[in-house]
């Protein structure tokens, strides 16, 4: 493109936006013309095209998705960048998989959009292509704040491929979401999606579940079964919080990502399988690399593509959707009143740094639809530990007064045995279920949570009939 001016074309209803680009283009010694409707630049490119086109997505008559499959087959050398006020999962992907150079969401920096025209006229025909696939989304991935886009953008670029991925971010923050809107919008979208929390089950267990086992292979196989692998052919298997996997089932899953064949425990026979694996951990797995703690060839391995999935509190503005779209989740799941969040509780909940992440705050859309007595939940329902105005005194007093009329029915009745006898599994039971809820099953933490050891949690949990 060196020694002649870049045309630039813009198509966007928008008054406002056309004149900064228009002028921007100017400043930036590019050639700019606009366009208010679709239709009119459609006119315009029969008589020649641009060397780069920007187009909105939500416009009057045709919209800049049905404007990139329509110069997709026109024009397939033209680089498009989609831009638009509506960002979410649904444009990204359809962005992208029509043939997109790039998804800007507004409200965009005029610099970085400026550098995105030159990058994509300097590539111009290689803006990655992709068969026409279903956008159904994954409605529970929501966010407009800008750590968002750039999950929405990454699943955008990789919805025609099957790369190997892995997701980063701490505990809570829709890892598997993130998985899953990867697998939906991938050419295995019609094959099984296997998820797997590896931390969730023994060592010793884990080969089994994941390879499977043939019968009489140890004690206790009474029959074959079938592995996470099998069960995953032809689609994605979702391994989550890999950092935890022993050095043995390293070695293991390093062997089936390269060769793509395994044996089950006690099988004889290898097995053929076509997997995508998609791999999760809230470590650092670069630091586990250098410590010794995880193979560095198999970190390499799952390192092909990395998406970071954000902590909530990178993502504030995004706050007030959640709790918005779970609010109604809860009140189906549970089947009550949809009720909804006053002001001056959105900035409490707003403002609250949400150490558990997407996860707390759906319990917490779940607590509040039970606890809140009234269809608005303001300041006044949230308790102290999410930052609210209810205190940890109060909710003492309410538990241990409930507590109380328990005890006084208990012994109203005739044979109703020893209080303690009756209260403490019960007492037991309901920590044991907040703390696993707490940490997605993980035993250790939820052990350390309780102030136990891990055997301890196993022997309780077995008393209790809750494995």
């Amino acid at each position: 493109m060196a020694g002649r001016q870049l045309n630039v074309w813009v198509v966007d209803d928008d008054q406002s936006v056309r004149w900064v680009l228009e002028k921007a283009l100017r400043q930036a010694d590019m050639e700019g013309r606009t366009f208010e409707r679709a239709e009119h630049l459609l006119e315009a490119i029969e008589h020649g095209q641009p060397d780069v086109l920007i187009t909105d997505v939500r416009m009057p008559g045709m919209s800049g998705i049905a404007l990139l499959e329509r110069l997709r087959t026109s024009c397939p050398e033209l680089p498009i960048i989609i831009i638009t006020a509506h960002s979410d999962l649904e444009n990204a992907v359809a962005a992208y998989k029509g043939g997109a150079f790039e998804y800007l969401p507004k409200p965009f920096d005029i610099d970085e959009a400026m550098e995105l025209v030159r990058k994509a006229a300097r590539q111009n025909g290689q803006a990655a292509s992709g068969e026409q696939q279903s956008t159904q989304g994954i409605r529970s991935l929501i966010g407009q704040a800008p750590a968002m886009q750039e999950v929405f953008r990454s699943i955008g670029r990789l919805a025609g491929s099957s790369m190997t991925v892995l997701i980063t971010g701490e505990s809570g923050t829709g890892k598997e979401l993130v998985a899953q809107a990867l697998h939906e919008h991938s050419p295995r979208a019609n094959k099984p999606f296997v998820a797997l929390n590896t931390s969730a089950i023994a060592a010793e267990l884990l080969e089994s579940e994941l390879f499977g086992h043939e019968k009489g292979a140890f004690t206790g196989a009474d029959a074959r079964r079938i592995g996470r692998f099998e069960q995953a052919d032809g689609g994605t298997l979702f391994l989550d919080e890999i950092g935890d996997m022993s050095p043995a089932l390293q070695t293991r899953l390093l062997r089936v990502l390269a060769e793509s064949e395994f044996y089950r425990v006690g099988g004889q026979s290898s097995i053929k399988v076509d997997v995508r694996v998609i791999a999760a951990t809230n470590q650092d797995l670069a630091r586990a690399v250098k410590e010794s703690r995880f193979r560095e060839d198999l970190y390499h391995r799952l390192n092909v593509i990395r998406i970071n999935s954000p902590p909530l509190r990178q993502r504030r503005a995004d706050i007030p959707l959640l709790l918005n779209h779970y609010l109604v989740e809860s009140a189906k799941e549970l089947d009550a009143p949809a009720k909804s969040i006053d002001a001056d509780a959105l900035d409490v909940l707003q403002d609250y740094d949400w150490p558990g992440n997407v996860r707390q705050l759906v319990n917490a859309t779940r607590r509040l639809t039970v606890t809140a007595p009234g269809t608005v939940i303001t300041n006044e329902d949230i308790p102290a530990d999410l930052g609210g105005s209810v205190t940890s005194q109060r909710a003492a007093q309410e538990w241990t007064r409930s507590l109380a009329t328990w005890a006084e029915k208990q012994l109203s009745v005739q044979d109703g045995g020893p209080l303690l006898d009756t209260a403490l599994p019960e007492f037991e039971k309901t920590l044991i279920q907040i703390a696993m809820s707490q940490t997605n099953g993980h035993r250790q933490e939820a052990a350390k949570l309780l102030g136990w050891g891990r055997n301890t949690l196993a022997r309780k949990m077995k008393s209790l009939h809750m494995d």
